[in-house]
């Protein structure tokens, strides 16, 4: 018996190749890491800093003479509230037609008694391939006469053919034909099959769907930069572009909040503040959903 664990424990140890890769590994890892978190990191803290201190640059990590100037100034500003309700409308909005579309659409294509469905699906995989370019694209927007509004941002993206694959992989390993079956001998017909049984058992992967379609809305931006002209309707990701790239903001907003400090460093923690409250919503929706997220991805993933 000793000698046996000894075999064991002798084939378990490291070898020094080993030893060397894995520290190698992780110093590359945590490298990485690093350098990703560090923007984060110093975005947040400029974000709490005064502009004084921001526009010398002495923020490297901590808050250096904290302050809410930059939020004061973003929260009194019109725009940003405008942006930001337009943003949760484009993604509220827009998220529940996405799903709800892409469901429609992935069931028929998961059943095996929908005899075109290769059909259907191979159609769908085209247009991955393919598409008609920028400016077809915006003619047929014109044409449909949804410049300069609301649906501009939400019609084109209806359905993700990505999102359709994997909804429609989710169906096929998880919902069972017998429970179909069983279904149609009492009586259900298909949509309230739909409604009643396979949308209760699909909540995972109606979580990935909303995330992704909600982030992509939040995002958005070269598309509301093509179809809309109303700043009325400017989603937030275009008044942050103003603030980043064009470097415009309301000059009374500025004046009431510095008074006496450099405008040019009042922008800086404008642009930084701003960004911080761009990207709250997406991190305090995520934790939420994050359980049924993981199982969605890993389930719908799979090969069907």
């Amino acid at each position: 018996m000793k000698s046996v664990k000894a075999v064991k424990s002798a084939s378990i140890q490291e070898s020094k190749g080993d030893r060397i890769f894995n520290v190698l590994n992780y110093t590359v890892l945590i490298l990485f890491t690093l350098s990703v978190l560090y923007p984060l990191v110093y975005v947040l803290s400029a974000s709490f800093s005064s502009s004084n201190a921001v526009i010398s640059g002495r923020v490297w990590l901590w808050p250096v003479e904290f302050n809410l100037q930059g939020y004061e100034a973003v929260f009194k500003n019109k725009q940003v509230w405008v942006g930001f309700g337009n943003s949760i409308y484009y993604a509220v909005v827009g998220t529940f037609f996405n799903v709800m579309v892409t469901l429609m659409a992935a069931y028929p294509l998961s059943r095996k008694d929908f005899f075109i469905r290769n059909v259907i699906m191979a159609v769908f995989v085209f247009t991955m391939m393919f598409g008609g370019g920028l400016i077809p694209n915006y003619l047929l927007i014109k044409s449909l006469g949804l410049l300069d509004t609301r649906w501009a941002l939400i019609v084109p993206g209806l359905m993700s053919v990505m999102s359709v694959i994997i909804a429609r992989t989710y169906f096929q390993t998880t919902i069972p034909d017998e429970i179909l079956e069983a279904a149609h001998l009492d009586g259900c017909s298909d949509y309230k099959f739909l409604i009643k049984i396979v949308a209760p058992l699909s909540v995972p992967i109606i979580a990935v769907l909303s995330l992704f379609y909600a982030v992509g809305h939040w995002n958005t931006y070269f598309a509301a930069l093509l179809y809309l002209k109303s700043p009325d309707l400017f989603p937030l990701q275009i008044i942050l572009r103003d603030v980043l790239v064009k470097n415009t903001f309301d000059e009374e907003i500025i004046t009431d909040v510095v008074g006496a400090a450099q405008r040019e460093g009042m922008r800086e923690l404008l642009k930084y503040s701003l960004i911080v409250v761009s990207t709250i919503p997406v991190l305090v929706i995520y934790p939420f959903i994050q359980r049924h997220f993981v199982k969605g991805m890993m389930i719908g993933s799979l090969k069907g």
